[in-house]
């Protein structure tokens, strides 16, 4: 995979959590506190800044109670 593939893959994964969030109406800090991640790297995540862990992905998914495969498989419904 090259790095422009990759920085889509986080860009789009950032998307996707953060759409997850927001149809929740939390805020990051919320995300962060449920899946007992900082919320500055919340944000870093969901900008495709960072490149986490299975196991980070893992918690915060069962925070918005959703599958990892939930947030994986599926394309969010907006760009920004």
């Amino acid at each position: 995979m090259e790095k422009k593939e990759e920085q889509q893959f986080l860009n789009a994964l950032g998307r996707k959590i953060k759409q997850l969030r927001v149809e929740k109406d939390w805020s990051q800090e919320r995300l962060g506190f449920k899946s007992n991640l900082d919320r500055t790297y919340i944000g870093g995540i969901e900008r495709g800044e960072r490149n986490l862990t299975v196991l980070n992905l893992k918690k915060i998914a069962d925070a918005l109670e959703v599958s990892v495969s939930d947030i994986l498989a599926e394309k969010p419904n907006n760009k920004d």
